[in-house]
This record gives C-alpha cells, structure tokens and sequence, in this order.
C-alpha cells in the first residue's frame, strides 16, 4: 500500500498497515486496553498546552478553524474521557483512540478492505465533505488535511468517514497518526507505541509506504 502525501509544511504523517487476528465481532477488547482508555492511565506519553496548541496549528495551515465541532479528535477524546463518554469501540478502534488521547496527536483507523487506491494526503479543496455517523451527519473539509482514495476523501484529523471506518467483519486496518513537525520525536513515540499495542493484541504489523507527490 502507498499513499502519496503533498508537501505540507508541518506535518508529519506516520501510517501502520495491521491484520488482526479475526475479525473485529470476534471479542471484546481486554481489559489492559480498556484501562488506557482513561485519562489517569500510565502511559509513556502525556499531553500539555503545547501539544495541543501545535495540533491545531497543523490544521490551520490549510485554512481550516479547529474549534467547536470541529476540533482536533485528541480533544474530543480528551473531553469525553472528562465527562464519563469514551468507551470502548472494538479493539482496533480502542488500541488508536488510546495512543491518541496520551499522545495529543489525532489517529484515524480504517478498514483497509473499504479504501480504493489510489490514495493521496493533501488539503481539502471547496466543496469536500463527507458524512461521519450513521446519523448521516456532514463535515465540510475545506482547508483540512485530508486521507482521500479513489471515492473522496475518508480521513482526517478531526473527524473519519462513514464509509470506510470499522465493522464487525474488519480483518485489515489502515492507521494514520497525524503528526506534526512542530513536535519532534512524538510521532515516533506514538507510532512505536501504537505498534506495540497492534501487536500485543496479536495484529501483524507492516509499515506504509508514504511516498511524497507534487
């Protein structure tokens, strides 16, 4: 798998390919995992101002205004552990929420079987959406730093797509941690944490390849 990424002055993009060990229906996640779906977990990351101020300044080199609905999904995360909310999805959606909210950097998880290659990294141009629940709820992308394949765009930092985010039968992930240069050395940590914890729930790992375009 390849995903051509556009110059982008600060970010840093890391992306980890997974199998799991059966499909996503098959069990609960355990335990351990679970509990570092709370804010007071040891963890070997930890968020600060600084982490989230250069989370959002990432996504407003686009244009793009992080705030209200449209914040950054580690905030999200950050907010719903606050308020009793984050619970526990399936285990390929809890090991990335996890890294995500001790990391302060946005992970988005996909089942790589609903993606259609070609696949890009770029910022969105006027007239991107895509719907995000099953509400059928609409987020407008322009200026957002987007994970497009052949059908649109699917990923980003604040929110995924509807189409192409895990299910029941999900044996193939796709994830991307949205890292920034502003932050050196922490979207290494993440993504190196982020395998160990892919691995520990018995996923195979492979890295992807990202390969810059004009």
């Amino acid at each position: 798998m390849i995903i051509r990424v556009a110059p982008h002055p600060l970010l840093d993009l890391a992306a980890v390919a997974a199998v799991h060990p059966a499909p996503l229906s098959a069990g609960p996640s355990p335990t351990w995992l679970v509990d570092l779906l709370r804010v007071e977990a040891v963890t070997p990351l930890r968020v600060d101002a600084a982490v989230r101020a250069a989370g959002r300044e990432l996504l407003r080199q686009g244009g793009f205004k992080p705030k209200g609905r449209n914040k950054p999904a580690a905030e999200y995360l950050r907010q719903a552990t606050a308020e009793g909310a984050l619970g526990s999805i399936n285990p390929a959606v809890d090991a990335a929420n996890a890294v995500s909210l001790h990391s302060g950097l946005a992970l988005s998880v996909m089942d790589r079987d609903e993606l259609r290659e070609p696949l890009r990294v770029d910022i969105a141009g006027p007239g991107a959406s895509f719907v995000f629940n099953p509400a059928g709820q609409v987020i407008e992308l322009q200026g957002l730093l987007c994970l497009s394949d052949a059908d649109g765009p699917c990923a980003d930092a604040v929110k995924d797509a509807q189409r192409t985010k895990t299910g029941p039968a999900t044996v193939r992930t796709l994830g991307l941690i949205w890292g920034t240069l502003a932050l050196p050395g922490r979207t290494a940590a993440a993504l190196a944490w982020y395998r160990e914890l892919l691995e520990r729930l018995g996923c195979t790992v492979a890295p992807v390849d990202l390969g810059e375009s004009g």
